[in-house]
């Protein structure tokens, strides 16, 4: 389901105000709503992927989804509107947020909120203008590209003047670059709580050319040493100030906007309410400009000059130890977010030195992690695992094409921990390539690029020498491929729960994840109406079919009780067969066992519902009552695992009659066969007083 699909689904159901909460269970999203009225039943079924929709008592509010829902929940509760609203649903696997989390708990970060802070602010500050410093690394690539099939002169090269064509797209992604200051301190002011045009407009000051003008005449020298920063000093009120060229920096506007900041929530204390519009933003300017050029200015060029020196100096020392050190110790550094001083130290490399050594190795990382992403979407093709084919597709469409690696890393690897270490062997294979690359041509500083671009398909000719670049980048991706291919991304319990069953029609609904299927039929029989043992699962035949006739399956009651038809079952989405035919269950005892020898391919934490794959074919869904789910497993004690072996007779849960009954909850039990569509017919075998083990379900299989 796309983004969009969660919105309108959002939208259906009153909009994000009206969302008091939002969990799922096995199958559906189950929305508790301010205002229950506000919700609109048609067009919420009218979404696509959608299966149904089912208002309720109370304010609260169902969607069918079926077994994409947890992805549909994450797409929901990513929403920027979802950004304060809904609940995390008991037993939900992790979100992408509950991974960042996570993940940076490791590290520095999520242990001290000091330093938590900074990084979202350097993160903040950076992430809206992404989109914008892709497009321009493109047109670099353009230009880069023509440079390299003589079309144009070496457009960077100094002294060159290109014909005003060529000039004009040059101006294209110069406009994003020289501007690149203002662009930052819009976005960190505004993160930092304060006006960001106030913070917009100090930096810009910086930026006139009147303000540049200053040191006409003036020599530029090194501040406090480094080359790096050359600023000139001219004499302001009888003061030194300091004047750079601040095009292309980023460590001048973050600086102002953590002082503006706390200035900014100051004044405002202090200034009535009534006045603040006029004298909060003079004031926070009349302070900040003065500030920012004579001091804030000038140390955040030296921070960044400093930085960069110190990775200059490594790369200096040893480009082959560089070349390795960076591609492996990128994957680290993503999920913690810590790569976003790097990116800023690149963008100062390109505007003091007029190229940059990290993006080169960093490739290495990127394409590692994009070919670990086409390993599993080999895999989950071959699986037939719809959803991860969903997911690793646009992974690796925004890797390749766009050179973002978030998807593939919070959509993928960190999920999956089996990625990590053979992700890190093509990290490694690209590293050590470019470092004995450099040795052997004699490349100073590596491989270099004049840009500031994502390194993803379409810019590769940005870097220099290309040849080596794309053997690297090459072979990190090939290594990272093949060795997810041949060694399989997930544990032994996850591989269990892979998908192999066949596409469904638009409108099948899944409870579970379809598991590895083989082995022999369970309890075929020779004819209508023969019945089958008990625990006879462990040999089983199957009818020879007539002349037109498939074999005759059948599945084993999981629990005892009386049978029902599935339209008597007080939940609108069962009774109407929405998930599938079966029947249910009024139970008379309080264990559920498996129907059938198989595999667990989806047992829910909270006890409610399992969903098995059958090595006849059949994908069951068992629900444990109806709305059980909200108990978030108490009165529950689960037996099995994701992945588990079972047999017919295998206890899958036992549940306390007297809990369930408490909360009001009915513990009429469906019994559900969610790939219907591969049969001719799903039949009841009898209504009436069954017991565990004993046939429940007729299927004929297609001819």
């Amino acid at each position: 389901m796309a983004s969009n699909s969660a919105a309108d689904i959002v939208e259906a159901v009153g909009g994000p105000g009206n969302i008091a909460s939002l969990t799922h269970c096995a199958t559906r999203l189950r929305f508790q709503l301010h205002d229950g009225t506000k919700a609109d039943k048609d067009a919420a079924e009218a979404v696509s992927g959608v299966l149904g929709a089912v208002p309720q008592a109370g304010d609260r509010f169902q969607v069918v989804i079926g077994g994409g829902v947890q992805t549909v929940y994450n797409e929901i509760m990513a929403l920027p509107s979802m950004a304060s609203g809904g609940a995390a649903a008991s037993g939900a696997a992790e979100t992408a947020d509950d991974i960042k989390a996570r993940e940076r708990a490791k590290g520095p970060r999520g242990t001290n909120a000091w330093l938590d802070s900074l990084f979202e602010f350097l993160s903040d500050s950076f992430r809206p203008i992404l989109g914008a410093l892709l497009g321009a690394s493109l047109f670099i690539t353009f230009m880069a590209l023509m440079a390299t099939l003589e079309v144009i002169p070496a457009w960077n090269a100094p002294g060159v003047t290109l014909d005003p064509s060529w000039a004009f797209v040059n101006l294209m992604w110069q406009c994003v670059f020289v501007f690149l200051p203002l662009m930052v301190a819009y976005n960190a002011s505004q993160k930092i709580g304060a006006d960001p045009w106030v913070g917009f407009a100090i930096m810009a000051v910086l930026m006139l050319p009147g303000f540049s003008g200053l040191a006409t005449g003036v020599d530029k020298t090194p501040l406090f040493g480094f080359e790096q920063a050359q600023v000139a000093i001219v004499q302001v009120w009888g003061l030194p100030m300091p004047i750079a060229d601040y095009s292309s920096q980023v460590f001048p506007p973050l600086l102002m906007a953590a002082v503006l900041g706390p200035l900014y929530k100051g004044l405002k204390k202090l200034i009535p309410d009534n006045l603040q519009l006029i004298f909060v933003p003079f004031l926070a300017m009349l302070i900040m400009i003065p500030l920012t050029a004579f001091l804030i200015g000038p140390i955040g060029v030296y921070v960044g000059a400093g930085l960069a020196s110190a990775l200059a100096a490594i790369n200096t020392f040893s480009p082959f130890i560089f070349a390795i050190i960076i591609p492996l110790a990128y994957p680290f550094m993503v999920p913690l977010g810590l790569h976003w001083p790097i990116n800023a130290i690149m963008l100062l490399n390109i505007q003091t030195l007029g190229y940059d050594f990290i993006q080169g190795p960093m490739g290495a990382w990127n394409f590692a992690c994009f070919g670990a992403t086409a390993g599993v979407l080999f895999l989950a093709w071959r699986e037939k695992d719809k959803d991860m084919k969903q997911t690793a597709t646009g992974a690796l469409a925004a890797g390749l094409l766009g050179g973002i690696s978030e998807p593939s890393l919070y959509g993928i690897h960190l999920r999956f921990k089996r990625i990590y270490p053979r992700m890190l062997v093509g990290c490694l294979t690209g590293g050590l390539i470019i470092g004995v690359g450099s040795l052997m041509l004699g490349l100073e500083h590596g491989i270099t690029t004049q840009a500031f671009v994502f390194t993803s398909l379409l810019t590769i000719p940005a870097f220099d020498p290309i040849g080596l670049y794309i053997i690297a980048v090459a072979g990190a991706f090939i290594v990272a491929m093949l060795l997810i291919i041949f060694s399989g991304y997930k544990n032994p319990a996850d591989a269990a729960a892979t998908a192999v069953a066949g596409a469904t029609t638009a409108g099948a609904a899944r409870d579970t994840i379809p598991a590895v299927a083989g082995g022999q039929e369970l309890a075929g029989v020779a004819g209508e109406g023969a019945a089958v043992a008990p625990a006879a699962a462990t040999a089983t035949a199957v009818a020879e079919p007539d002349a037109g006739v498939g074999a005759l399956l059948q599945v084993a009651s999981p629990l005892d009780g009386t049978v029902v038809a599935l339209d008597t079952v007080p939940d609108p989405v069962f009774a109407g067969g929405v998930m599938g035919p079966g029947v249910a269950i009024e139970p008379t005892g309080d264990t559920v066992y498996s129907p059938g020898a198989g595999v667990v391919a989806a047992a829910q934490p909270t006890g409610h519902a399992f969903g098995l794959q059958l090595d006849n074919g059949a994908e069951v869904l068992i629900h444990v009552g109806i709305d059980t789910v909200n108990l978030k497993g108490e009165g529950f004690d689960v037996k099995v695992r994701n992945g588990d072996r079972v047999e017919v007779g295998t206890p899958l849960v036992s549940f306390d009659r007297a809990v369930i009954e408490k909360a009001g909850y009915p513990l009429i039990t469906p019994v559900i066969v969610l790939n219907a569509d591969q049969f001719d017919t799903v039949d009841p075998v009898a209504l009436g007083p069954t017991t565990h083990g004993t046939p429940l379900l007729d299927i004929q299989q297609k001819a």
